[in-house]
């Protein structure tokens, strides 16, 4: 019966119609498409573009495949459908099984396009019926199938169950599983397929029994929605729908899931405007009906086209009069999405929605997937309930660790896809809750590691889930006025159940939780950086401290050069014995100057001109000298070449008590070291050596890498830390710029171990797979992987290159500023020489006093002896002249004799016969020389 309105009736089945009218010779100028809806009460109204249309129903009295057969082709016999739309979101519970196979059978024995609009209205397999137009909103199980593994993947979920029913396409659904998971290099363990009869099982029991065998936490579900509710309800009575269980609805029949008693975690994957209403998705349909028929009247026209077939009784073979048809439902866009299709009648773009099952909030979006990328929100489903409380799960633990390389290595995720790689699994920062319940996202990023390997494999033999985050309450864990911080404070305050990384053991730690046997042996250790053979610019002055140097030319030879010039002075035999007799200036003098000019020559065994003391005390202090000067050189010769060698004398520690680190300022330069604060390192210190430690806290560092840098720059002498993260860093340092002393010496042996409540129940499966691991060598192939480098710290290699500009740079600055002040002192002696001394008086009482200065600053000076042979001639020739006694040629010393000893003995033979020598006349201001 029909109707030409839309109805309300109590029998399930309507087929409301659109019919367009027809052309000339047959021809269609719009489209007739039919509707094929299940539901106990529906209406709909749906517009068109198209200037004439007109609704009729029909009405099912049985859902039978007879019964459906027989109204569809009365439907296509009154009337010349250009396609039938087909909306199945909740299937109905008969005996017949799913609709769909029996409208694609129509679809490949007609031709007549069917679009399915619904999540339950799909085939869920590929390929179609040859010759069947049947086009499927929904996607297929393979697909769906290709999203969960990736999501098993992100979240490394590698184990898993198989749970199916003998529902219409299992097989396929199987082969499928088979397929993805044999040969991939992601190493899935399929644990078991159990395929269940639920409907022979009233009671529950086998059922019950089947998935309490089951070992896997995570179960992918392929049945009916009938079934799927028989199935959930023995998971909840054997325990095996907690949150700890993650359960994965696969296959079209488990599209709308609206029923009761769902697993706490449950996922599933939906193609976009899975939440539309009804009227929404058939009126798309209903669109691409038309799209496809437009595109068919614009390539056939007025001329003639495809004949489709008005009785189903018809012998005619559909198949090659149809090929090609579906190409019309290409490059379909409606509302900004692409709605192409392929050769198998799937979406050929689909857009996929994750979701999962919350109690109290229903469905929600934790994932989208398009163009072949996964982007999920983290976590993928919330694991608290309505106040904010963590589940009571037997099996699933929230895990907290710290970044710290190798054993933690904390990455952003993909930006393109927004997953984590291969061989991480997603963390978060921080674990909030709240955060999550007001629908701020945290920060997803992926964790890597030696730590995060063992966590992995410790997960799969004991047999947990897990939540990992990363601590943002201070580091591995301090007690700061009685309160604990850190990874230690997150399980101490029952935040996490576990805390695994870097983690020492210690006592005061070992008061508060409960450590696994250790996994990692650790300790103390001392890293340096490695000496390349190169030296700074201030090199030559390293031998000697500074205040060696101020002694040595500030303090020793002032005073030396002051003593031998009095002992000189006032020597019976000395030069200036003449002047001091009251006799007449022209004499040779022995100055200050001429003092220090020797002593210097000595200490750096310089040949240069000097002259020699003639007293004995004189001599005996310069003999003392010249020992000294011995003892100087040799001593900054050995010092200087040692230095060069750079020879790490840090490498002789022998431990933390070692005076180094006792007592750094009793040696030059002090020692400059520290470590990171709040870690056991440092309270071991703080418990031991507090002298050292507050030394040592001006010196600390923020992290490993910091100080790595702060000691190849020179800021940082030694560095104290965990022996196993220096070890690991000196090995993969870039350039082997710094190493661990002693070979990688420990002090204070312990080792890394996993933090678990106190009483834990935990404590002794963990403790048995972790010796397992060790006996399998599995930790030593970690170590391998995480722990090894390229550096070798098995000896002292000590390299060296040729010194260049920058490692000789200071003496080269020395020269340039003994330059510069050679330069101020040419200009004040100029100054001095033309401007100055015409101010000075010429009266011949002070003539005496001024000749004799200007005499001994000429001869400190030039070293050179005015009244030997020629010297007038250096004399400016405007002087005047004063009549000066030229002394004895035995008391002139030859500027010649570069040796001093040399001249010293000269000195001591007898004086010849005197000559008579001539009398020079002195030049004065303001007359030429004359003799």
């Amino acid at each position: 019966s029909g109707g030409g309105a839309w109805g309300k009736g109590a029998l399930p089945w309507f087929w409301p119609g659109i019919w367009l009218p027809w052309g000339e010779r047959g021809h269609p100028v719009g489209a007739i498409v039919g509707l094929l809806y299940f539901s106990l009460s529906f209406s709909i109204s749906i517009c068109f573009s198209l200037s004439l249309f007109f609704m009729f129903m029909f009405q099912v009295n049985d859902s039978s495949p007879k019964t459906v057969l027989s109204q569809l082709c009365e439907l296509l016999a009154a009337r010349p459908l250009q396609g039938l739309v087909y909306e199945e979101e909740r299937p109905p519970r008969t005996a017949w099984g799913p609709l769909a196979p029996m409208l694609e059978f129509v679809s490949a024995q007609t031709g007549l396009p069917i679009v399915a609009v619904g999540g339950g209205a799909g085939l869920g397999r590929m390929p179609q019926e040859s010759g069947s137009i049947f086009l499927q909103f929904s996607s297929s199980t393979a697909l769906q199938l290709e999203v969960i593994f990736e999501v098993l993947e992100e979240y490394d979920w590698t184990a898993f169950s198989v749970v199916c029913t003998r529902h219409h396409g299992y097989q396929d659904f199987l082969s499928v599983v088979e397929g993805l998971t044999d040969g991939s290099f992601i190493g899935w363990e399929k644990k078991s397929v159990v395929i269940l009869n639920v409907t022979d099982d009233p009671g529950g029991a086998r059922t019950r029994r089947l998935l309490k065998e089951n070992e896997a936490q995570v179960r992918l579900l392929y049945c009916s929605q009938e079934e799927a509710e028989l199935v959930f309800r023995a998971a909840w009575a054997a325990g095996q729908a907690g949150a700890s269980h993650m359960w994965f609805a696969v296959g079209p029949a488990l599209s709308g899931l609206g029923m009761e008693s769902l697993p706490r975690a449950l996922f599933a994957v939906r193609p976009q405007g899975w939440r539309d209403e009804p009227r929404r998705r058939i009126a798309r349909g209903v669109s691409v009906l038309t799209h496809g028929a437009v595109a068919m009247r614009k390539d056939y026209g007025s001329t003639g086209g495809p004949n489709f077939v008005t009785n189903c009784m018809t012998d005619a073979n559909q198949t090659q009069r149809l090929r090609g048809r579906m190409r019309y439902f290409n490059n379909i866009t409606l509302g900004g999405r692409d709605y192409s299709f392929n050769s198998d009648g799937y979406l050929a773009n689909p857009f996929l929605d994750v979701i999962s099952w919350t109690p109290g909030r229903g469905w929600e979006d934790v994932g989208w997937w398009e163009n072949g990328v996964l982007r999920l929100r983290y976590p993928a489903w919330s694991r608290y309930g309505p106040f904010l409380k963590p589940p009571d799960d037997a099996q699933h633990l929230r895990v907290v660790t710290l970044e710290e390389r190798p054993f933690v290595i904390v990455e952003l995720a993909d930006p393109a896809s927004g997953t984590c790689i291969r061989d991480s699994v997603p963390c978060r920062r921080p674990l909030n809750a709240s955060a999550i319940h007001d629908g701020v996202a945290p920060m997803k990023q992926c964790c890597k590691g030696f730590c995060i390997d063992i966590l992995k494999r410790l997960a799969r033999i004991v047999g947990f889930t897990y939540d990992l985050y990363l601590v943002t309450n201070g580091k591995h864990g301090k007690k700061i006025d009685g309160v604990w911080n850190g990874m230690i404070g997150e399980v101490v305050y029952k935040r996490a159940d576990m805390a695994i990384g870097s983690l020492t053991i210690n006592e005061e730690r070992s008061e508060v939780v409960d450590f696994s046997v250790p996994f990692v042996e650790t300790g103390i250790s001392v890293m340096v950086s490695r000496s390349n053979g190169t030296v700074s610019p201030s090199a030559f002055l390293e031998p000697y401290s500074p205040a060696v140097w101020v002694m040595m030319f500030v303090m020793c030879l002032t005073v030396v050069a002051v003593t031998v010039f009095i002992f000189e002075f006032f020597s019976p035999v000395g030069y200036n014995r003449s002047l001091q007799n009251g006799k007449k200036a022209g004499g040779s003098t022995f100055t200050i100057g001429k003092s220090v000019w020797l002593l210097w020559a000595i200490v750096f065994n310089n040949s240069v001109p000097v002259e020699n003391p003639r007293g004995t005390t004189s001599k005996i202090m310069v003999l003392i000298w010249a020992f000294f000067a011995v003892i100087f050189l040799a001593s900054y010769t050995a010092n200087l070449a040692a230095f060069m060698i750079q020879e790490e004398y840090i490498d002789t520690v022998s431990g933390l008590s070692d005076k180094k680190f006792q007592h750094p300022e009793e040696q030059y330069p002090p020692l400059k070291f520290g470590t990171v604060p709040n870690g056991s390192t440092e309270k071991n210190i703080r418990s031991n050596y507090p002298d050292m430690h507050q030394y040592m806290g001006k010196y600390n560092q923020r992290g490993v890498e910091d100080a790595i840098l702060n000691l190849k720059t020179g800021k940082l002498d030694a560095f104290i830390y965990d022996a196993a993260v220096l070890n690991y860093m000196a090995r993969k340092d870039e350039g082997c710029k710094v190493m661990t002393i002693g070979s990688g010496k420990v002090f204070a042996t312990t080792g890394y171990g996993i933090a678990l409540h106190k009483n834990s129940r935990w404590k002794r499966p963990l403790d048995l797979a972790l010796l397992q691991l060790v006996g399998d060598d599995e930790i030593e192939m970690l170590e391998r992987l995480w722990l090894s480098g390229i550096c070798h710290n098995d000896k002292i290699e000590v390299m060296s290159s040729k010194l260049d500009i920058d490692n000789m740079a200071g003496v080269f600055y020395m020269l340039l500023v003994a330059m510069g002040l050679s330069l101020l002192v040419f200009a004040w002696e100029h100054l001095v020489y033309w401007k100055l001394r015409h101010c000075m008086a010429t009266s011949s009482g002070k003539l005496d006093f001024l000749l004799a200065i200007s005499r001994g600053m000429y001869s400190c000076c030039s070293f050179e002896d005015e009244t030997a042979p020629g010297g007038a001639k250096s004399l400016p020739a405007h002087h005047h002249t004063a009549m000066v006694t030229v002394p004895s040629q035995s008391h002139i010393v030859s500027t010649s004799m570069t040796n001093p000893a040399i001249a010293m003995a000269q000195q001591q033979q007898p004086p010849q016969q005197q000559q008579p020598q001539p009398v020079y006349k002195t030049p004065l201001p303001g007359s030429p020389p004359t003799v």
